[in-house]
């Protein structure tokens, strides 16, 4: 519960006592024996240990730094293998050593938009609608064929028809086509979008292109708009066993307090504008969220906030919404606490206390009192000690590309040069993340339950109640 409001015992107890499956140990350990460890793992321990000694101001010694060279040396390695190793990491690498990838990779990163943009200039003189409304002919059929290239990606085929239309003396009594083309050729997307096309043909920027493709279905693609309505339906099954065990839990709430029910649960609850702080980058939509009726305000109803639900379908997605979810949290907390805010909701319009709102807090103690991640995947055997994000973002510095380099060169690689990031790592905000990324883990973890185990913690809760009261 929040400060400042009731504290049930009943809620309190359900929280205490809930079963937190997805919990990690405070110290990272890894999934065999000490010597079997994988390279992340040891990257890991060696990172939680390094953070440990700076929190308590010490010096890491120089056997950590060692340690953590040496492993993520290894990692880069395992990463770099052409069988086993990771597509991404390897697509990367490439066009580190590549000057004609890297100029790719460039134009590639604002093709889309360069796309649209030569597209709106083809249709302003080659829409299938214009073409209708112009005589049959040689100059219709080539407008056919410029909006056709455009359609299929074709940009040298396009720059193609566009000068042939450019040329023709059949295009200086018509004002629109003529000047249209003109621009178009003269447009430096579409000068781009040729280039991008040239060095398709280019052996290395195949091999990138094909490493990007194991990686998984392009951006915008059939299979990966499937993936996204699959994960959509996920989320949404999620978000109804939570929203579930949330009821639940109001119900045994509303039965212990007798007939004044004042427990209810909302989900989708979107934070209003009017909150005086910065929304950016917070969390402004809560999933399931359970209330308590307050005082009226104004003669209208009025409610306190009890619990923060959000909804994951996987365990690892935690973690990544981690810093959003504090952002949030501050964000509610700096609500005026003699104001009510209106909060829009699936259940329509509900009207919280500003001093509910204002009582929260982003601290470690009380988030375990007013916030909890649900999930129902099953909780691994071996959770992953290093995350993905300080994985890529270790494997993506510079020097791990440089040390990557020289292995797919076959040129002598120390992993003595990898040193220079332990030294961003213990000083840099930059790395501020990575540093603290298994603190986090078992923060964010120390928050999760499976949707199972709170309504296990419902009925137990209401069970030894019972029993107290017998």
């Amino acid at each position: 519960m929040i400060s400042g409001t009731p504290s049930p015992h009943l809620l309190d107890e359900i929280l205490r006592t809930v079963t937190r499956r997805y919990q990690v140990p405070e110290m990272p350990v890894p999934s065999g024996p000490v010597g079997e460890a994988s390279p992340a793992e040891r990257l890991a321990i060696a990172i939680e240990q390094a953070r440990r000694a700076v929190v308590h101001g010490k010096v890491p010694d120089g056997s950590l730094k060692r340690r953590f060279a040496d492993a993520l040396a290894d990692m880069v390695r395992e990463a770099i293998h052409p069988d086993s190793g990771d597509p991404a990491f390897q697509a990367m690498v490439l066009r580190h050593r590549a000057a004609p990838v890297r100029e790719f990779a460039s134009l590639s990163a604002r093709a889309e938009g360069d796309r649209r943009v030569v597209l709106a200039a083809v249709n302003a003189v080659a829409h299938p609608n214009r073409q209708q409304r112009m005589a049959p002919g040689w100059q219709r059929e080539a407008l056919a064929d410029l909006h056709a290239s455009a359609a299929s990606a074709s940009w040298s085929a396009l720059r193609g028809i566009a000068q042939r239309l450019v040329g023709s003396p059949d295009n200086e009594d018509d004002a629109p086509v003529a000047p249209g083309l003109a621009r178009l050729l003269d447009n430096p997307a579409l000068q781009r979008l040729q280039r991008i096309e040239a060095l398709g043909a280019d052996q290395l920027v195949r091999r990138y292109v094909s490493l990007w493709d194991r990686v998984g279905p392009r951006p915008g693609s059939a299979t990966a708009l499937a993936q996204g309505v699959s994960a959509q339906q996920r989320g949404a099954g999620a978000e109804a066993l939570a929203a579930q065990a949330l009821h639940a839990m109001a119900r045994r709430l509303n039965e212990a307090e007798g007939d004044d029910a004042p427990y209810r649960v909302v989900t989708s609850l979107r934070v209003p504008a009017s909150i005086p702080a910065s929304h950016e980058r917070a969390k402004t939509e809560w999933d399931v969220v359970l209330l308590r009726r307050a005082s009226p305000i104004d003669g209208l109803p009025a409610w306190d906030v009890c619990l923060l639900v959000e909804v994951k379908a996987s365990v690892d997605a935690a973690t990544t919404d981690f810093p959003r979810l504090l952002r949030g949290i501050r964000l509610l907390a700096h609500a005026t606490d003699d104001a009510a805010y209106a909060f829009e909701s699936r259940q329509g319009t509900v009207c919280l206390q500003g001093a509910s709102l204002g009582a929260l807090s982003a601290s470690e103690a009380e988030l375990r009192r007013t916030v909890l991640y649900c999930c129902d995947a099953r909780a691994e055997t071996a959770p992953r000690l290093l995350g993905a994000a300080s994985r890529m973002q270790l494997l993506s510095a510079d020097e791990s590309l440089a040390f990557a380099s020289h292995l797919a060169a076959s040129e002598h690689a120390d992993a003595r040069e990898l040193e220079p990031l332990w030294h961003s790592l213990l000083e840099s905000e930059r790395w501020k993340t990575v540093l603290n990324q298994y603190a986090t883990l078992h923060q964010v973890r120390g928050l999760m339950v499976h949707t199972e185990d709170l309504h296990g913690a419902i009925d137990q809760a209401t069970l030894n109640q019972a029993v107290g009261n017998g």
